[in-house]
């Protein structure tokens, strides 16, 4: 059994507003982002089910078209192939779990996370 802490695990700079730490099991991706006042995550699906926790901070969540506003402690769950995307109000910490794990990510496909800034900025 291995232990780890977030700072074990190298952050992979996204874009100059988003980090984002992740560890991938055989089944599972749990990812622990940054994201700075203003970094936009476009809309975007994929084929994992996923958890979105916000550990600190504040942001809008776009899930399928409908809007909330997200703050520390809330957490929400996105099913496969649904549209989803959000923008940080303040600087935010958010977890997500996803299964299967994020072979996307593995593989470098992740444009909607590295965008060189902000939507509207």
């Amino acid at each position: 059994m291995q232990t780890y802490t977030w700072n074990d695990i190298p952050e992979d700079a996204l874009n100059p507003l988003a980090g984002r730490r992740a560890l991938h099991g055989k089944g599972i991706t749990v990812a622990r982002f940054r994201f700075d006042k203003g970094n936009v995550v476009a809309m975007h699906h994929h084929i994992n089910d996923q958890i979105t926790m916000i550990e600190s901070g504040r942001v809008s969540f776009n899930l399928d078209g409908e809007i909330k506003e997200l703050k520390a402690g809330d957490f929400l769950h996105v099913g496969p192939d649904v549209p989803h995307g959000n923008e940080a109000l303040e600087d935010t910490v958010i977890i997500e779990i996803f299964s299967p794990i994020r072979q996307d990510w593995i593989t470098g496909d992740d444009s909607y996370l590295r965008q060189k800034q902000a939507a509207g900025r």
